[in-house]
């Protein structure tokens, strides 16, 4: 049934990505933190939700990290539906104090991991289309909440995501004092660069060592039902302990199965990991990382540029 938007336009029901008409709006208004307008969702929507959950869920149960199934089952993601971020949101906030805070499209690097030690993961509201559900180059609402929330229920590993929160703090802090123009932009650059790539590895495409061997714990791997068991089971990637400088000098490419991942020993190592690299990054070991991907958008930038450091 169409809605009337702000301003009197119809809209028309369908939160697919790529296709809605909800987000352009939003977008066109210069929101980026939105509501979930969850009657929106058309059946397509649900049955996409429906579809991805089903075929995915044996393999969560085979390969993916104990922390997660415990925060899959406390939170009890629908499967038959797209899920409510309210409903979700009830169950996460006691836990850690994180929550899914809806946005309607890309949010600024400095935004994003001033979200995190806010305690507060901007997700994405749309969902793929049924011809994609093997792969979408951005984000969609089944890799934000299946992936990446249920991690959200584990307290060390929220504690290591707030510690990036405040890794991009000390990043305005540093190149803030930096008084020429062109080398602030380029030391904040290479600090940006390295934040993306160890979080990346660390966050997006995450191993980590389980009773049964190495798991998964990176929501990059938690949502793709096909990189999932070729991350864990394949003998083609190659799996090495997390080596911070080994991490933030490495370049990846999005559109294909990982060739490199890292393994962190626990929550608490990777919290440990966190930590140092803010100690690096004070010690200026982040100032000239290694050309290449990802790139430093002139947006990103800017949000590191623009931000309060005493906010």
């Amino acid at each position: 049934m169409p809605l009337t938007l702000p301003g009197g336009g119809l809209l028309t029901s369908g939160l697919t990505t790529g296709q809605a008409p909800f987000i352009e709006e939003a977008r066109s208004r210069g929101e980026l933190y939105i509501e979930q307008p969850w009657e929106l969702y058309s059946d397509d929507n649900h049955e996409s939700w429906k579809r991805l959950y089903g075929r995915i869920r044996p393999r969560w149960e085979r390969y993916a990290n104990e922390h997660f199934l415990r925060g899959l089952d406390a939170l009890e993601l629908p499967r038959d539906r797209v899920p409510r971020l309210a409903e979700v949101n009830r169950t996460l906030r006691p836990l850690t104090g994180f929550e899914a805070r809806a946005v309607s499209g890309y949010v600024p690097a400095f935004l994003f991991f001033d979200c995190l030690r806010r305690r507060e993961f901007p997700t994405t509201i749309t969902i793929r289309p049924h011809d994609k559900l093997d792969y979408l180059p951005e984000p969609d609402i089944f890799h934000d909440i299946a992936g990446h929330v249920p991690m959200h229920t584990d307290r060390a590993f929220a504690e290591a995501l707030v510690r990036f929160g405040d890794c991009a703090h000390t990043a305005v802090d540093m190149t803030a004092a930096v008084k020429d123009e062109a080398e602030q932009c380029r030391r904040l650059t290479s600090i940006i660069k390295a934040l993306s790539r160890f979080f990346w590895f660390a966050v997006e495409f995450g191993l980590m060592r389980g009773r049964n061997g190495v798991c998964a714990y990176g929501s990059g791997l938690l949502s793709s039902y096909g990189e999932l068991e070729h991350a864990v089971a394949s003998d083609r990637p190659q799996r090495y302990p997390m080596q911070i400088e080994w991490a933030i000098n490495q370049a990846f490419e999005i559109d294909r199965y990982q060739p490199l991942l890292f393994i962190v020993d626990s929550f608490d190592h990777l919290f440990d990991l966190v930590d140092r690299l803010e100690k690096w990054m004070r010690a200026g070991k982040l100032n000239d990382v290694a050309p290449g991907e990802p790139g430093v958008s002139e947006t990103d930038l800017r949000s590191f540029l623009r931000a309060d450091p005493s906010s």
